[in-house]
């Protein structure tokens, strides 16, 4: 049998198709994730094979076209260089290339108006949805998605009156956790750095350390919080400076994120203070290398990836027109003990 010459020129899926020996529609079907599924798996696999070997290249612009779709999905997040998203994204990009979908990656940084500049430009670009990590308990961003009728999904943080689907990790839950562990090991004034009240994650945070402090039968007036405008080490470093010159007393901090918890270290260590023989702390997050800190961070685990996964899936349910209602789906995070806490001693436990 004489070998097929390689076409010259673009090779277009009719090139494929001839190269196959079936119909274009075959072809277009089959090198589409999801449509594959409707054609038999010998015959998807040998047009794939093919156009793999002939360098076909599927026009975007004109599938886009011709299906009213660019199978791009635009997320938006507050900080790219925080290391949390990253695996938010990983898991989403996942579940969502397995359908065809990419994602495009926004950096938007805190500037609500900045955050709805970015979104229009985006959907400029004709995206099919958005995957968003930077809203606020009251955010714009929501009215901008729900009057453009743009499938989307919240991730790591909630909206307060839940008008979209989010995928978020128990705040409340992760707490208590956090504040089991230190009251189990004797501390009985544990301060909080907590996160902006604005962000969902700080206020259910705060609010799920006093629940647990209640429940310890702990008073209140000596476990203080102080307030954080961002999460940043820096802002952990301002509050938690603050934090240990009105309450000098306290022998512990629970911080709403492991940045926040980093601020702290370096709160203690210009206070002359040593972590943990002075002072435990605990984070929230485990970021990447948390654990190669010195002392390595006990943290509450988010499952980041399962986040971005689910997140996607959500999504997906949107944009392929399954039926679908707006849900809040809450993981459940688990306590890493590193070296960061340790028993509490002499009167620091009284």
């Amino acid at each position: 049998m004489a070998k097929r010459s390689k076409p010259v020129g673009t090779v277009t899926l009719k090139h494929v198709a001839e190269a196959a020996g079936v119909h274009a529609s075959t072809v277009s079907r089959a090198l589409n994730p999801a449509t594959r599924h409707m054609v038999v798996p010998e015959v998807a696999e040998r047009v794939a094979k093919l156009a793999g070997s002939l360098g076909y290249r599927p026009n975007l612009m004109a599938a886009g076209l011709r299906t009213g779709r660019s199978q791009l999905i635009g997320a938006l997040v507050p900080d790219i260089a925080n290391t949390v998203f990253s695996p938010i994204l990983s898991g989403a990009s996942a579940s969502l290339a397995a359908q065809g979908y990419s994602i495009l990656v926004a950096d938007v940084g805190t500037n609500p108006a900045r955050h709805l500049e970015l979104a229009n430009q985006l959907v400029a670009r004709r995206i099919d949805g958005f995957i968003l990590a930077t809203v606020s308990r009251d955010d714009p961003i929501v009215d901008f998605c729900l009057e453009q009728n743009l499938p989307a999904v919240l991730v790591n943080r909630a909206e307060e009156r839940r008008r979209l689907s989010a995928v978020v990790s128990d705040d409340t839950l992760g707490m208590q956790l956090a504040v089991d562990h230190l009251v189990a090991l004797g501390h009985k004034r544990i301060g909080h750095l907590a996160g902006p009240e604005t962000i969902s994650t700080g206020h259910l945070r705060r609010k799920g350390f006093y629940d647990a402090i209640a429940l310890h039968g702990l008073a209140a007036g000596n476990c203080p919080s102080e307030a954080t405008e961002a999460y940043s080490r820096e802002e952990g470093l301002r509050a938690g400076e603050r934090l240990l010159a009105s309450a000098p007393d306290i022998t512990a901090i629970v911080a709403a994120n492991d940045l926040l918890a980093l601020g702290a270290y370096d709160a203690a260590a210009r206070g002359g203070r040593s972590v943990p023989d002075d002072l435990s702390i605990v984070g929230h997050n485990d970021m990447p290398l948390v654990d190669m800190v010195a002392p390595p961070l006990t943290t509450v685990r988010i499952s980041h990836q399962e986040i971005g996964r689910v997140a996607a899936d959500l999504l997906l349910q949107q944009l392929t027109g399954k039926e679908y209602s707006t849900r809040n789906i809450v993981l459940a995070p688990t306590l890493i003990v590193r070296g960061s806490t340790a028993t509490a001693r002499g009167r620091d436990s009284g």
